[in-house]
């Protein structure tokens, strides 16, 4: 399946452009997929408006956002050309050469956009709840092993407590929830430290990637005002990998709609005239835009500013370390949390186990020789405290580390950022950076990729 992330091998020429194709940009040629000028290559009928076909809208790159953003506008009947700068599609949720993943990313049951895509995708299926019946956790600073539920309905069970909890602690988060004044989690929890350990600092580190002392309340707020719904504590991950399980079937599902991507195809420049983009140079090619056609911007902030250099990205990113160990296990899938650790969270496949250290300021700058025994000597005492099945041996497997230096923005108390939508009249912006409210993560990708096609749509760009 890695072939089909990958370039298959056909040299994509762009809809009207300039100068030889690029030897790097490539594009899928599977069966029903379109030209950048709408017609079949299977030799089928053109259902749709074929004036309508032949306006291709242009989503730059093939993140979440890109993703859900092409889809969206392939639904709606509009011709989709996708360009992505890496050899791959899924950006930071993108699977690795190996079939690992490139960082350990979970739902919650309260992601309506992104587990909304996923079944538009035909991909809900894939994702399990591998704790239902509480996370397990392993508390290194004393050896206890417990379990707690996410949800504060659950906590009437004394079993399911987060260490700590109290009507005044209960208190305190329920405040953080309130829409108010932006300040930093951490003080506002001081007076709880226990329960601000043992719950609220995992959750703030693991959904704003940002170290609760100087995480923003206002964030965190958005999130647990999301949780209190049905099902919305479901912790879910992906049974197989982000590759199968995300970035593979959302490729077909856009093939499917005749979508076209590219790969190895990096935006040089906008050009723009009359308050409308006008021109994608991707540097060898270029695609001129004509009356009724339009792109969306869904790259990260960095590039997103060079590209627009008056747009207001953040100022400021915070790293994720992922670390992945070539250990098959015959047990089922397994999540794992740990407090006083280097490691957070540990999510165990049977083709391997992986470890997230988000908020990594510190493990982004230690050697990975360090890092991979640190870590696998933590996820083994939580794996055998928990009886997970399979060996779990002194010795460390083989590790591959994967440091992101600018994971996430850093999400700190302040104003919003609030980048426009449509920066030009037929150019959308996309991003989880560009949420208002919500952390930069899956979901707020999905309904960033989603908002900017609805623009799009209702200016009635990509539309004869």
């Amino acid at each position: 399946m890695a072939g089909c992330w990958t370039a298959c091998g056909r040299a994509a020429g762009p809809a009207r452009g300039r100068g030889r194709a690029s030897a790097r940009a490539r594009s899928c040629a599977w069966p029903g997929w379109r030209s950048a000028s709408g017609g079949r290559h299977d030799g089928g009928p053109v259902r749709r408006d074929a004036r309508r076909r032949a306006m291709t809208i242009h989503v730059i790159g093939a993140g979440v956002a890109g993703l859900a953003a092409a889809l969206a506008l392939a639904e709606a009947g509009r011709s989709v050309a996708l360009h992505e700068a890496a050899p791959v599609a899924g950006g930071r949720c993108r699977a690795l050469p190996d079939g690992s993943d490139n960082g350990t990313h979970a739902l919650l049951g309260a992601n309506q956009a992104a587990l909304g895509f996923l079944a538009r995708i035909g991909a809900r299926e894939g994702w399990v709840e591998p704790e239902p019946a509480g996370l397990p956790v392993l508390d290194l600073r004393d050896g206890r092993a417990f379990r707690v539920a996410l949800s504060p309905l659950a906590w009437g069970n004394p079993a399911l407590r987060p260490p700590g909890l109290s009507a005044g602690a209960l208190l305190a988060l329920a405040r953080l929830a309130l829409p108010g004044r932006d300040r930093a989690v951490g003080p506002a929890m001081a007076a709880h430290p226990e329960f601000h350990r043992g719950f609220v600092d995992p959750l703030v580190i693991a959904a704003l990637n940002t170290p609760s002392g100087e995480a923003s309340a206002r964030r965190l707020g958005a999130v647990l005002r999301r949780l209190g719904g049905r099902g919305a504590t479901r912790l879910l991950v992906a049974r197989a990998g982000l590759g199968p399980d995300l970035v593979a079937p959302a490729l077909a599902a856009l093939a499917r709609r005749g979508a076209t991507i590219r790969f190895g195809a990096r935006l040089r420049r906008l050009e723009s005239a009359g308050g409308r983009v006008v021109g994608l140079d991707f540097g060898e090619d270029a695609v001129a835009l004509g009356p009724g056609e339009a792109a969306v911007l869904a790259t990260p902030p960095w590039e997103s500013q060079r590209l627009l250099p008056h747009l207001e990205t953040p100022a400021a990113h915070a790293p994720i370390v992922n670390l992945h160990f070539a250990h098959p296990n015959p047990g089922p899938v397994r999540f794992l949390g740990l407090l006083e650790a280097l490691c957070q969270w540990v999510l165990v496949r049977p083709a391997g186990v992986s470890v997230t250290v988000s908020a990594g300021d510190a493990a982004v700058r230690e050697e990975a020789a360090t890092l991979g025994p640190r870590a696998w000597a933590e996820l083994r005492r939580a794996a055998l405290a928990f009886g997970l099945a399979g060996d779990w041996p002194e010795a460390p497997p083989p590790c591959r580390v994967v440091k992101e230096r600018r994971a996430t923005p850093r999400h700190t108390p302040g104003p919003a950022l609030r980048p426009p939508r449509l920066p030009l009249g037929n150019l959308a912006l996309a991003g989880d950076w560009t949420d208002p409210l919500l952390p930069a993560t899956i979901e707020a990708a999905t309904r960033s990729g989603e908002a900017a096609a609805r623009a799009l749509l209702a200016a009635g760009q990509g539309d004869g």
